[in-house]
């Protein structure tokens, strides 16, 4: 298992927050997903932001957050939009 710092865009603290619901790996992010994993920390950290989900979305695929497509930024600001109902 690989740890969640080795990912790209995760630092000690999102390390610590992600572990603390119970993702403890990188291959477990991969699986759970950005939007799931997303939930649970908003379900526990309710100040988490869409930068937050756009983070671990980049994480996911390897790329800096601030790189992602537009219509990626779009879908996930939907769903954090959504949430936010």
């Amino acid at each position: 298992m690989s740890k969640l710092t080795s990912m790209l865009n995760i630092g000690k603290e999102m390390e610590r927050k992600l572990i603390s619901v119970c993702i403890e790996s990188s291959e477990q992010l991969i699986e759970i997903g950005a939007k799931d994993a997303f939930l649970k920390l908003k379900q526990k950290y309710p100040n988490v932001c869409l930068v937050h989900l756009y983070t671990l979305e980049g994480a996911i695929h390897d790329t800096e957050f601030n790189r992602l497509s537009e219509d990626t930024k779009k879908e996930l600001k939907e769903f954090s939009d959504f949430l936010k109902k």
